[in-house]
């Protein structure tokens, strides 16, 4: 928690007047709870206040100024404003891109690359109404932008389940020069034509039943899968009103599965073979959602309306945020997974995160384990 920059974090409850009438259980102490929640798994309310309630003597030292209750904690989740905890991770973000930005792609590109898709969260229809997805579920949608270089979210929204991904085209930041990778249900060219007005570059899968007219084809090389690498102009009614301006088409022969894929892009000048690979590089966002749901402790929910749920999920995207920043910024080379592993059994030890993850303390013990001696026989000769 040293990470977390607290004069950022009181000046976005006071933005949203977070403590107003609290007498001691702050948005900071619901802050803890929640991030303590997610980095050692607590599966209720009950769960995390007995948890808490077993160590009162370091609580303090953990920055606890009041005692937890469920109760409370439940109360705080219901009411308090969810976008106090959506600022501070959109602060944090910003820290932890920063401490990324260097990351290797394995292509020759100094651009920013993003990826952008959406994953769905089941919700239980009797308990959340309000999300009411089709006629027996309901459910929420996390859209997210994710920064390739160190798979940071640099955006992210959550939405009912029945909004369409492509609406999230409208609200996403878009940075001059950066490369954006976009799944099909993102097939809208009035939309994909304000990544060109802002000098953005995207690609994206093509549908069977485009309509286009070729301009221009440059020359490739079959043995590397390529089929085809056009300069193209749509020629639909709608198509070519809403995307005026020409594109690229890139037919690729996936050589492991033989299956053709075909790519539009507003790039010209990148090789056909590297907007294939950049492409390929859109699988990190599915690995990302896969990864959150595993580890985060964002599938079920301490509280059914959706302040609570949305304050969960937040806190539970902070928590992922201030582990990656703590990781880098110490240097610690343990993979994230096994980062939280470790943390979320020495929760309430005070010994350093690095002499937790010293390598050559760990090999120490280890290659010192098998030399021991005991007082004890020797069950096998």
């Amino acid at each position: 928690m040293e990470f977390l920059p607290l004069n950022i974090f009181h000046r976005c409850v006071t933005r949203y007047n977070g403590n107003f009438s609290v007498q001691s259980f702050s948005c900071l102490d619901q802050f803890l709870c929640l991030v303590f929640a997610q980095l050692t798994y607590r599966e209720s309310l009950r769960d995390i206040e007995a948890c808490l309630r077993s160590q009162p003597t370091k609580l303090y030292h953990m920055g606890f100024r009041s005692s937890v209750a469920r109760t409370t904690l439940a109360k705080a989740s219901a009411v308090r404003n969810w976008r106090i905890y959506a600022d501070i991770a959109q602060y944090l973000i910003k820290i932890a891109r920063k401490l990324y930005q260097g990351e290797d792609l394995g292509l020759d590109i100094e651009n920013s690359i993003y990826a952008l898709d959406a994953t769905t969260i089941d919700l239980c229809l009797a308990l959340c109404p309000w999300a009411l997805f089709r006629s027996t579920k309901s459910g929420i949608k996390l859209h997210t932008l994710l920064d390739l270089r160190g798979n940071i979210p640099s955006f992210m929204n959550i939405t009912p389940a029945k909004v369409h991904d492509v609406n999230t085209l409208d609200l996403l930041p878009m940075e001059a020069g950066a490369f954006y990778i976009i799944d099909r249900a993102y097939l809208d060219f009035a939309r994909l034509h304000k990544f060109t007005n802002n000098f953005s570059f995207f690609v994206i899968r093509a549908k069977s039943n485009l309509q286009f007219s070729r301009v221009y084809s440059m020359p490739v090389d079959r043995k590397t899968g390529l089929i085809c690498d056009q300069h193209i102009r749509l020629t639909g009614q709608n198509s070519a009103r809403s995307y005026p301006a020409m594109l690229r088409r890139i037919k690729y022969n996936h050589p492991e599965t033989d299956k053709r894929l075909v790519f539009l892009t507003n790039n010209f000048s990148v090789p056909a073979l590297t907007i294939t690979e950049l492409y390929r590089l859109r699988w990190q966002v599915e690995l990302f959602f896969k990864w959150i749901k595993q580890n985060l402790r964002i599938k079920t929910f301490y509280g059914n309306n959706e302040n609570a749920i949305k304050t969960q999920i937040w806190t539970a995207v902070c928590a992922f945020l201030l582990a990656a920043i703590a990781r880098k910024s110490l240097g610690i080379k343990a993979e994230l997974y096994s980062f939280l592993n470790v943390v979320s059994v020495n929760i309430f030890d005070n010994t350093p995160l690095l002499q937790l993850f010293d390598n050559h303390i760990m090999n120490n013990n280890y290659r010192n384990a098998g030399n021991a001696t005991y007082n004890q026989l020797s069950l096998f000769d």
